[in-house]
């Protein structure tokens, strides 16, 4: 908590406003005592609309004393807009989130992370793909930011454990509540790379068919560049793309994502390559778009053999997701 005391936290929790009027509230007011006095006549007046739906200030307080509690006990911290060590980059977005929590250590603002999103029924290929591209990165230093679901994502977030760099994973419910369950080891494992969680949601929030495509602009808004590696054309995958292009970043595919399939749909993925979006094939594509100086150093032959060690995993949870005996 910052020296504003609850101030920031009750705005956030405050009903029936947009998310451009919380960070308007956030500016306007300086202390718990600003937003005590105010009546709904004084608010509607400072944010120039008329308000469909009001509050008791006192419940609010309630339960953000309440929240706050929750949050010391279960080691998730909460930082607001107005906090300085709120992530700059979700600042530079159009729609930012007042208030973010987390679990673990906020990326470095100085370093920049790939969003790699897709499908949750993967082809192998694609699987494979995203493991090898987020593994190689990590080795590389740079992270790895997703959103935890199965197929694509969870392949980024287990490729990106391999290479040593923290992990990064923005959730669609509370921090609390990690979603789908049989994730949560691989969120055990994110926080011990020295990564986060992330969530704009309040702890003890259950998932809900709204919360992840807003979730995908807060991956989008993280990432330098976003790379959908294999996604169907009605698929949130789509929707973080369409963030992050909003946001004036680069949109990739993966050519996995293009490779023609009568299993798998990629539809997605191949109606953005055909849109001009660039194709990915490689780490070293990555590092080149990057202009990383080390480019040239990274062969793709280098990438294959970095993962002799690693293959057992990766075959026995593309297994997994394709429900085969192996």
């Amino acid at each position: 908590m910052n020296n504003r005391g609850m101030l920031d936290l009750v705005i956030s929790l405050l009903p029936g406003l947009k998310i451009k009027d919380r960070i308007y509230l956030l500016q306007a007011f300086n202390s718990e005592e600003d937003i005590l006095i105010q009546t709904k006549r004084n608010v509607e007046e400072i944010l120039e609309h008329e308000l469909k739906e009001y509050w008791d200030i006192n419940e609010v307080f309630e339960r953000a004393g309440h929240i706050d509690t929750v949050c010391r006990t279960r080691s998730i911290k909460w930082v607001s807009y107005t906090d300085g060590n709120y992530p700059p980059l979700l600042r530079e977005m159009y729609d930012p989130p007042s208030v973010i929590y987390y679990k673990g250590i906020l990326p470095n603002p100085e370093k920049s992370l790939l969003g790699m999103v897709g499908t949750r029924k993967p082809s192998p290929e694609a699987s494979e793909q995203a493991y090898k591209i987020a593994g190689n990165l990590s080795r590389m230093g740079i992270s790895i930011i997703s959103g935890l679901a199965l197929g694509i994502d969870a392949m980024s977030h287990r490729g990106s454990l391999i290479g040593g760099a923290p992990g990064y994973a923005v959730l669609g419910s509370g921090i609390d509540e990690v979603y789908p369950s049989m994730n949560k080891p691989l969120a055990k494992r994110i926080l011990d790379s020295g990564g986060a969680l992330i969530s704009e949601y309040t702890p003890g929030t259950h998932p809900d068919k709204w919360t992840f495509p807003a979730r995908n602009r807060i991956i989008a808004g993280f990432s330098r560049s976003v790379l959908i590696v294999e996604a169907p054309k009605k698929s949130g995958a789509l929707i973080t793309a369409g963030f992050t292009l909003e946001q004036g970043k680069d949109i990739w595919v993966a050519s996995s994502g293009i490779e023609e399939s009568a299993k798998f749909d990629k539809s997605g993925t191949l109606k953005l390559a055909q849109d001009g979006a660039e194709i990915i094939s490689s780490a070293k594509d990555v590092l080149d778009k990057w202009n990383i100086v080390n480019a040239n150093d990274f062969s793709r032959e280098r990438e294959e053999l970095a993962f002799g060690e690693n293959r057992g995993e990766l075959i026995s949870t593309i297994a997994g997701f394709l429900k085969i005996d192996i």
